[in-house]
């Protein structure tokens, strides 16, 4: 316990969390099960859940609280401390591992209405990833997410270009291939002139080819240069789940790496001054704004993207396409997962594993699928959402399903030693996005990584 209060303490010091017991979520509660998210475009697809798990568990109700992404951190981290942490929370790959190194979260194998989930109930490899390195399951899977291609379809025509060639983009690190041509294409000058054109001034751009979401620091490059990184063949860690060894010194990754933001010193993506730094705005918003014509984003955000309107209020199309096939001949994703915790502060855990298998179930999953706003864990979910999304919206996210039937996905890195990992990548990140520091240098960040490991061994 002592070990848990000094490194979450550490960590709502860092997060400026601004906790006060005024406004804990009470964790007891005579039948009230808490339950927290933080994203508010799913809230209401499982409030209906909630719904529906009340009227089949009579005397039991779930209490959904959500908050925005970085206060929802915060107020875990000081609930674990405090004792007012919720009952079930939704749990990140990228904090997962912390969490079950500090014995926050219970083994969902040793409560009774979880101690039966089937592995082969949802998309394949998501319920590997929410076991710990005892074996023991600690997340039920929830929903998973892949990158692609977002872009503002107009902006394509006025390039002259055919959007089904989009379809087939191939990049290499040496001269970009097909993706990078597109890119120059698309970016315009404040003088009308293109990238691929002469006269081009590539420090006075009003539209870029391609959007940036920041240096990738904090999440292995997932919205950002991930599924370039993937599709040359490289992973971050020596095995994964559970890596100890980082692979960040190999040519293939800093090759990528130089090649991706040299993007932005040819003119052809945003500078990091220009997205606001470590606090980006967000490719969405570029392409809102028409800073961008293009950019990768997660499928989490179809619905952002088919909500975006202009100054007048009009909602703009959208398109979207694969990741581009990269040197090794196929194209990448990195397949991220959330999933469901029970917290080990819960005062009623049977009663919160009840809610977790009720949301890991086919339900409330076709629930939350039916909603269009993520791919549910479960393939029925999955279907469902596909389904809405053309149906409804008019808008095809086979790209963001096909990496997961054509097997071109890998895994988010899932280690120890977490919080620690990402305090060292970002900076260095950023310093190689703002050329302050050479992609060589993180052959000395795979050193300091490597050596965190050896330190706890």
């Amino acid at each position: 316990m002592r070990r848990l209060l000094a490194v979450l303490t550490s960590a709502a010091l860092l997060a400026g969390c601004g906790w006060s017991g005024e406004d804990a979520t009470a964790t007891g509660g005579g039948g009230t099960i808490e339950y927290w998210l933080w994203d508010s475009g799913q809230q209401p697809g499982y409030q209906k859940c909630a719904d529906e798990f009340a009227k089949r568990n009579p005397g039991l109700r779930v209490r959904i609280s959500q908050y925005g992404w970085d206060v929802y951190w915060s107020k875990l981290t000081a609930g674990f401390i405090a004792d007012t942490a919720p009952d079930v929370f939704t749990d990140h790959l990228a904090k997962f591992a912390q969490f079950v190194d500090l014995g926050v979260l219970r083994p969902l194998d040793e409560l009774g209405p979880t101690s039966d989930l089937n592995d082969a109930d949802y998309q394949e490899g998501l319920a590997e990833l929410w076991k710990g390195q005892d074996g023991k399951r600690y997340g039920a899977p929830k929903d998973w997410d892949t990158i692609a291609l977002f872009y503002d379809p107009v902006a394509v025509e006025e390039a002259g270009i055919d959007p089904a060639t989009l379809q087939s983009l191939t990049w290499n690190p040496r001269d970009g291939g097909t993706f990078e041509k597109t890119v120059a294409r698309l970016t315009v000058d404040n003088n009308g002139i293109r990238g691929d054109e002469p006269g081009f001034d590539k420090d006075n751009v009003r539209q870029y080819g391609f959007g940036s979401d920041g240096a990738g620091g904090a999440g292995w490059g997932q919205t950002q240069w991930s599924a370039f990184t993937g599709s040359a063949g490289w992973q971050a860690t020596d095995r994964n789940p559970w890596g100890s060894r980082f692979n960040l010194d190999q040519p293939v990754f800093q090759q990528t790496l130089d090649w991706y933001f040299g993007l932005a010193r040819k003119g052809y993506m945003p500078s990091f001054a220009e997205i606001g730094g470590n606090n980006p705005v967000g490719p969405d918003k570029e392409i809102q704004s028409g800073l961008a014509a293009m950019a990768l984003d997660g499928s989490w955000k179809i619905s952002t993207y088919t909500n975006l309107t202009d100054a007048a209020g009009t909602k703009l199309k959208v398109g979207i396409a694969p990741t581009p096939i990269g040197p090794s001949g196929k194209r990448a994703s990195m397949f991220n997962g959330l999933a469901d915790s029970v917290t080990t502060l819960s005062k009623q855990p049977e009663n919160a594993a009840k809610w977790v298998k009720f949301l890991s179930g086919a339900e409330c999953q076709n629930i939350i699928g039916e909603s269009g706003v993520v791919f549910p864990a479960r393939p029925s979910g999955t279907e469902r959402a596909v389904a809405y999304n053309r149906e409804e919206r008019g808008l095809d996210v086979t790209p963001f399903t096909d990496q997961v039937k054509q097997k071109t996905t890998f895994l988010f890195p899932v280690t120890t030693n977490a919080a620690d990992i990402t305090a060292l990548m970002v900076p260095r990140m950023d310093a190689v996005y703002i050329g302050d520091a050479p992609v060589s240098s993180m052959t000395s960040l795979n050193d300091q990584l490597n050596t965190l490991f050896e330190v706890a061994r």
